[in-house]
């Protein structure tokens, strides 16, 4: 994972840095390390910001949290972030799993069960009749 942090209007402080490479390290559970995140952190009239962005191979996610707090705006954009690589991650998983269900194996059961309601059918018309 390669990080990248940038202050403006701010002082770079270790408890600070030491924050930033935790909450940092929540993504890596999501991805095997070909990830790069940049983080911006600074301050103006409206109160403190945070902007976080996270590069991959084949994907982007972005996310930005105002607090009066810095810290507190640090875990607020981390949650966002963190929400939206959820999101991908489960529609990744749902079409996986949908399209396992085209399977060689699948289809052929799906057949034998087409079958076997068309044969019930047929008895039942005969008895019928």
């Amino acid at each position: 994972m390669k990080l990248k942090v940038s202050f403006k209007h701010l002082d770079h402080t270790p408890a600070l840095d030491q924050k930033i490479h935790e909450k940092s390290e929540r993504f890596s559970k999501y991805f095997d390390g070909n990830v790069s995140v940049n983080w911006v952190c600074w301050t103006d009239d409206n109160g403190q910001w945070a902007e976080i962005k996270l590069y991959g191979p084949s994907f982007e996610f972005f996310a930005k949290a105002s607090s009066d707090n810095l810290y507190k705006c640090l875990d607020l954009v981390c949650d966002k972030l963190e929400k939206q690589v959820e999101k991908k991650k489960s529609k990744m998983r749902n079409r996986i799993n949908y399209h396992n269900n085209e399977s060689p194996k699948y289809i052929q059961i799906r057949m034998q069960e087409k079958y076997e309601e068309e044969v019930s059918f047929k008895e039942y018309f005969e008895k019928i009749a």
